[in-house]
């Protein structure tokens, strides 16, 4: 009975050791942004200074919003964001339906062509798509040399729109395992009292599949929020979050700036910046987390 116990002790203290080893690894960065984004810049030569700054101060998230113009490209980049996740959630979900319910010859082999798609890099297929929205020319049916859509945001969208924007390829995946688990016999009642296609999709399906679009959005909604590859691409020059961090570094010298940007205490500001960055993810998902749970649970994708 007395080993028993000590097992169950030892085993207790090795897990919540390894709880809180992972823990600390995961929260390390967070927490050495968080130490940096409030350090004075006379304690980063400090070498008594490591953890905890001897004069705690918010100069550098007061530099740090005007770099980046906090407000306005904190609206540009939750409008896009949003915008795109919602284009991105419909597409990839009347797209995964069509795959869970239709078959016609070659429907495998574009599925296939939708895996791959997935584990292809971005940048193998970065000059193609610059040059196709540099002259987009609609399969031809616009006059050369096409229109110039680079600088706006009509790349993304279209992209989000077609079912081909960042992750496009996971989320069709996802649903149409979903919807392939989904019992037919709803859809049958449907047709006989005479829906089509599309109502019953709209009336039957999607009210179902809530638990799968909470997961798709969400998903999709970080990704575009941390995405730099396809918004640096398109986007040069927009007042978006994502490219104004990037300007920081060769922003020390505006007539503006003070002596918390000046040299290496760039690098105070760029952790304050950062921490300006995630932060709405962050409040999003302390908002959301029950029903992310929730729904990562009923769809069974922990399995």
């Amino acid at each position: 009975m007395r080993l028993d116990r000590l097992q169950n002790g030892l085993w207790h203290l090795i897990r919540y050791g390894l709880i809180v080893g992972i823990g600390f690894i995961i929260l390390y960065p967070l927490l050495r942004q968080i130490s940096f984004a409030v350090m004075h810049p006379d304690d980063l030569f400090d070498l008594t200074v490591n953890w905890i700054p001897r004069n705690i101060t918010k100069i550098n998230f007061q530099v740090a919003w005007e770099m980046l113009d906090y407000s306005k490209a904190l609206i540009n980049t939750l409008g896009v964001t949003l915008l795109l996740g919602t284009l991105e959630l419909a597409s990839t979900m009347i797209i995964g339906y069509g795959f869970a319910r239709w078959r016609y010859p070659g429907s495998n082999l574009v599925f296939g062509l939708v895996i791959l798609s997935i584990i292809i890099p971005p940048q193998m297929v970065m000059v193609p798509l610059f040059l196709n929205f540099r002259y987009f020319d609609l399969f031809g049916l616009l006059p050369e040399p096409g229109v110039n859509l680079i600088g706006s945001f009509w790349p993304m969208v279209l992209m989000a729109l077609t079912g081909t924007a960042k992750r496009s390829g996971l989320f069709i995946f996802i649903t149409r395992n979903f919807f392939r688990g989904m019992s037919t016999s709803l859809e049958e009642a449907a047709y006989v009292d005479g829906a089509g296609h599309l109502k019953t999709f709209l009336r039957i399906m999607l009210p179902n599949a809530t638990p799968i679009a909470v997961i798709v959005f969400l998903f999709s909604f970080v990704w575009h929020w941390n995405d730099l590859f396809y918004t640096d691409l398109f986007l040069q020059g927009r007042n978006l979050l994502q490219i104004a961090l990037l300007r920081i570094n060769s922003q020390f010298n505006y007539p503006w700036a003070n002596k918390a940007v000046e040299g290496t205490y760039i690098q105070l500001v760029n952790n304050a910046g950062m921490l300006l960055y995630i932060l709405p993810v962050l409040f999003l998902y302390a908002f959301l987390q029950r029903y992310f749970i929730e729904s990562i649970e009923k769809t069974g994708l922990v399995g």
